[in-house]
């Protein structure tokens, strides 16, 4: 199938309330201001050229690529936020569209900037995984980036650990998922959050629990303006499970519906 062109000027246009925000973002971290620091914005800037090459050597039109922004080894969990990546035509350079949580907020924008910037956002590991995709979803992951549908698949109130089967929030990893859902499903069939969610439920795809005890949640609750419990099951929230997007899980979920799909791991001493 021929590559099709992303509309860029009509994305641009979607995303537009994320690029106006003026407050700092953060895909669920802390706003504690840090000083800068030589040395990781080399590895930041190191980690996005090694990404370029392994996206243009792919030869995909868009991909999905992660970072890993906190420490979630206590969850068994490697990278924290995802995006998607999309080769800018005519110019060829690789931009990301991705969520991002306002910080001190519980509130979220869609941002669409270049690999530079993704991985300039305080790290916690330089290491990255890039998925890419059977050509056919690369294709209608386009149409979506092109249309109105990354708005439509937002939701504005931001909650980290956000329900995956529940509009009441969303976090980054989600809007991603969803969007993916969108691309996937038959044409025009997903066009709401709801419906995306039906499809993933349609096609079993299985989150993410975490072992969170009462206190842990209360004090989450009390002290992180993005963190919530209240979309998640009452009897699972009551015996500490939570279920939630994470990267690991839309790794394994994009694996089983796609095996031809290439996994690039990346990573910088």
């Amino acid at each position: 199938m021929s590559a099709t062109r992303l509309n860029a000027p009509v994305l641009l246009l979607c995303l537009a309330a994320g690029l106006a925000a003026t407050a700092p973002a953060r895909a669920g971290r802390s706003c504690e201001p840090r000083p800068g620091d030589a040395t990781k914005v080399v590895k930041a800037l190191d980690l996005a050229y090694k990404a370029r090459q392994a996206l243009d050597a792919s030869g995909a039109q868009v991909a999905l690529i992660a970072r890993a922004g906190q420490d979630l080894s206590k969850y068994h969990l490697t990278y924290s936020h995802i995006g998607l990546a999309w080769r800018d035509h005519p110019s060829g350079r690789w931009l990301v569209v991705h969520e991002l949580n306002g910080c001190g907020s519980a509130e979220s924008a869609l941002y669409n900037e270049g690999l530079g910037n993704f991985f300039l956002d305080d790290v916690y590991e330089y290491k990255s995984v890039i998925l890419v995709p059977h050509w056919d979803v690369q294709e209608a992951l386009a149409v979506q980036l092109a249309s109105k549908a990354p708005r439509r698949l937002h939701g504005a109130h931001y909650n980290m650990l956000a329900y995956p089967y529940s509009t009441k929030y969303q976090n980054s990893n989600q809007w991603v998922l969803e969007t993916y859902a969108a691309a996937n499903a038959p044409p025009g069939r997903i066009n709401t959050r709801a419906e995306a969610q039906a499809w993933l439920k349609w096609a079993n795809y299985q989150p993410i629990t975490l072992q969170i005890p009462a206190s842990t949640r209360l004090g989450a609750r009390m002290f992180r303006a993005n963190i919530a419990f209240d979309d998640q099951p009452f009897d699972r929230r009551m015996s500490n499970q939570i279920d939630t997007v994470t990267v690991d899980s839309i790794v394994r979920f994009i694996k089983q519906r796609d095996p031809d799909m290439k996994e690039i791991a990346l990573a910088v001493d």
